[in-house]
């Protein structure tokens, strides 16, 4: 390995209903016809060199904000190979940003998720009285069925916000003139994760609330908590520092091959 590559990357429409496993095995199609030079692990059963960063979205859930890293034996140019790795992937699955790897463990900058859910058919003004009980109460016990078996835990302490807004409906991206509720949150990451479906499970022990239909859940960002802003802040801006301030060689310094 001479290179590590940082990726962004989107789940969007169809998309959202694959596993991560597929996804996963997508990932290294693409890298094989972009013809990445992608290093393999030592051993009997050497594997490439990819590493999914942060705990995935789940299965149904679309995201703006996914990330891996990949290892490469030979300098690439984080544009170029973006380009290359995006045109490989199937519609649906899109790479959004490659950085250069600049030091520092990428894991540790995911501190937060913001998260949308599209609530279509949804009464407004229950939806804000559900959110103003949440966000009064001091704990929402919740239960979740795990592997591990059936798990009950606070769902409150880590919504660090959550708010009600106005939309439209969308239907595999098609719009829609019709009312639609929008919850928009901000979840610190903790040990058990607190998903939407969980904020939604507190919602309706709460207040009652329950959608009237299978919400629309969007991971529109994850990064470090910006405490300004109260928002998760961009997790390559460390990387994007250090590339500008000369520490690290610049991006596409030693380019070789196609990438």
């Amino acid at each position: 390995m001479v290179q590590r590559l940082r990726v962004r990357y989107a789940k969007r429409g169809r998309l959202r209903f694959t596993s991560h496993r597929d996804i996963s095995r997508a990932v290294e199609r693409a890298v094989r016809r972009a013809d990445v030079p992608v290093a393999f692990s030592a051993g009997f059963s050497p594997h490439p060199r990819i590493s999914y960063v942060g705990a995935a979205a789940p299965t149904g859930v679309a995201s703006e904000a996914e990330y891996l890293e990949i290892s490469v034996t030979r300098r690439c140019d984080p544009d170029r190979l973006r380009a290359a790795l995006d045109t490989s992937l199937p519609p649906g699955l899109d790479v959004l940003t490659v950085i250069e790897a600049a030091g520092g463990n990428l894991a540790d900058r995911l501190e937060c998720s913001a998260w949308e859910l599209r609530l279509p058919q949804a009464d407004s003004a229950l939806a804000e009285a559900a959110v103003e009980g949440f966000n009064a109460a001091e704990r929402v016990e919740v239960e979740r069925l795990t592997k591990k078996g059936l798990r009950r835990f606070d769902a409150r302490e880590a919504v660090l916000s959550l708010e009600v807004a106005e939309g439209t409906e969308t239907t595999a991206g098609q719009g829609s003139s019709q009312p639609c509720v929008i919850l928009r949150m901000v979840v610190r990451h903790a040990t058990p994760a607190v998903r939407p479906d969980d904020v939604l499970t507190g919602l309706r022990l709460v207040a009652g609330f329950a959608p009237p239909v299978p919400p629309e859940v969007t991971r529109l960002a994850q990064g470090p908590l910006d405490v300004g802003t109260g928002e998760p802040a961009d997790p390559f801006g460390p990387d994007r520092d250090i590339t500008r301030g000369g520490e690290a060689e610049p991006v596409g310094g030693h380019v070789g091959g196609d990438l």
